[in-house]
């Protein structure tokens, strides 16, 4: 950068340029970052992919993970007055200006480094080395040290680079970031992603330094299956993340809890898209003590409601848990389909049986999720990793399955010719028809004459019978009781079927007409006579 102070580079950190200077998915990066008209109208409603990536990037506490809420426009990464919250990069579409971009929070650069700090650096370049636009966050007042060996070292990428110059509400600090134009910068943004100050105009900023022509629709049949990888911490959640999508993205270590935000990535499987969630570990409430622990679990819990299937990750030593048991219960009541993965299922003796064994004990121990499929793997080794994605895959279409009114009722006549409702005086009932309001999570709706009076057992056989004849084995099924008048054509075809079975008892009465009919009792000398008008006397 022109003006740029000498001295203080970071060779260990040179970036890896790209020849064709191309993005991770293939589409190529301007050379010069210069503001393009966007013809495209985008609907908020739909979903999209190849959107064009912007990474926050700056040193630690200078409200980089603020400022993606604040884009965002919800709170997803953890925000907290110690520095280096942020560890793994955490990514998120988001509609700035009607326009989707993919949002990515990046962990800050540290000079002095210890434990996870290496490896939160280069997760960072790795991440700017594939963003379309790198927003470089400063902070309000004169730049550190830090700040300038990090400008250094982002001159390779100064043809897409946005400087915002953040904690400048009500105009604090705004007079002296104008002294940053002297590292070569050719303008800069003075915001404040607390207070929501300037947003605007950096959000205008942003989209005019991007292109949207290699944007498309992203509709249900190539939409991304979104997996939640959740479990007690120190399951391997993150070992698994990298080893489906073939890369580093999440920080591996032994020590509990490393994981904290909700780290995102993508990978494709025999030609089918998945996005995956690496969360934080949960643990049992009475020994989460600190406040970025506390976030991290409510953020894991969170994504049950954005995910598709969730894996369930199992320590294959300890075996199913209480924890387990209440992390899959939430999973189960907001539809989810589940699959309960056995990790490190490599240091279990491998004798006859075993995993047979093992299967038997969890449906013992939890009874209630007995239709979910459990997969042995080994997250470190990739074993048993193929097929874990193959029962992804089948669950999803099982998740996605629509059963048509007319075949969903030709299928109750039979279960219910099976097995009649009870015909006690107060316990019975009559199931008139059903029909599927949704999928994904799937629910039923059965129109019932008394729906109080349908018991659970009966509600469980009905589940049963979805599951063996209409091919939901695999995933939880919602059922609905609701009250019913009769159906007007059923109730039509009773009435005749009731005049047709009296008129055969009694022909002399259907030669006789309609007077002679007891459901129609019309005088034979034609329609009743109407009551003479009386006329009202007048009051007083």
């Amino acid at each position: 950068m022109r003006g740029a102070r000498q001295g203080r580079s970071c060779p260990e950190l040179i970036p890896r340029r790209r020849d064709a200077r191309q993005n991770l998915d293939g589409r190529t990066i301007p050379d010069r970052m210069t503001p393009t008209e966007n013809p495209l109208q985008f609907d908020p409603a739909k979903k999209y992919r190849k959107l064009p990536i912007v990474a926050l990037a700056g040193r630690p506490n200078v409200g980089k993970s603020t400022l993606f809420n604040r884009l965002l426009r919800e709170r997803r990464s953890i925000t907290d007055p110690t520095p280096g919250v942020t560890r793994d990069p955490v990514e998120a579409d988001a509609f700035i200006v009607g326009n989707p971009v993919r949002l990515v929070d990046t962990g800050g650069f540290k000079l002095e480094r210890e434990g996870y700090d290496d490896l939160v650096i280069e997760k960072t370049i790795d991440t700017l080395e594939r963003a379309d636009l790198i927003v470089l966050v400063l902070e309000a007042g004169d730049p550190t040290q830090e700040d300038e060996q990090f400008i250094d070292f982002l001159r390779p990428y100064r043809d897409r680079l946005l400087v915002v110059v953040n904690k400048c509400e009500g105009g604090r600090g705004e007079a002296a970031s104008w002294n940053l134009l002297s590292y070569g910068f050719d303008s800069i943004l003075t915001v404040s992603a607390e207070h929501g100050d300037h947003i605007s105009e950096l959000e205008k900023a942003i989209i005019a330094s991007l292109d949207f022509s290699a944007v498309e629709v992203d509709d249900d049949e190539t939409r991304d299956i979104r997996v939640a990888l959740i479990g007690k911490p120190n399951t391997g959640k993150s070992t698994l993340s990298n080893r489906i999508r073939g890369t580093e993205s999440s920080i591996v270590s032994d020590v509990p809890g490393t994981t904290r935000d909700v780290v995102e990535g993508r990978f494709v499987y025999k030609k089918r898209a998945f996005a995956v969630l690496d969360t934080a570990g949960i643990r049992r409430k009475s020994k989460v003590t600190e406040n970025i622990e506390y976030y991290s679990v409510n953020r894991a819990i969170k994504t049950l409601d954005e995910a598709d299937i969730v894996f369930l990750m199992i320590d294959a030593q300890e075996g199913l848990t209480d924890q387990d048991k209440k992390i899959a219960a939430l999973a189960h009541e907001k539809g989810r389909g589940i699959i309960l993965v056995l990790n490190k299922w490599d240091t279990i003796p491998q004798v006859k049986n075993s995993f047979e064994a093992a299967s038997d004990r969890i449906h013992f121990l939890f009874g209630q999720m007995e239709y979910a499929p459990i997969v042995p793997i080994c997250a470190l080794n990739g074993t048993g990793v193929d097929k874990l994605l193959d029962t992804a895959l089948r669950m999803y279409a099982q998740l996605t399955r629509k059963v048509e009114t007319g075949p969903l009722n030709q299928a109750l006549e039979k279960w219910l010719e099976d097995f009649p409702p009870p015909g006690g005086a107060h316990s019975h009932f009559k199931i008139r028809y059903a029909t599927q309001i949704s999928s994904n999570p799937v629910r039923f709706v059965f129109f019932t004459s008394k729906p109080e009076a349908v018991g659970d057992t009966y509600v469980a056989y009905l589940r049963n019978r979805f599951r063996k004849d209409l091919g939901f084995s695999m995933i939880p099924i919602d059922i609905e009781m609701r009250g019913s008048r009769k159906d007007p054509l059923a109730a039509r075809k009773e009435r005749e079927q009731r005049r047709e079975a009296d008129n055969k008892a009694h022909p002399d009465r259907a030669a006789a007409g309609p007077e002679g009919r007891p459901d129609n009792p019309i005088p034979a000398g034609g329609a009743k006579a109407k009551r003479p008008y009386a006329r009202r006397r007048p009051h007083g």
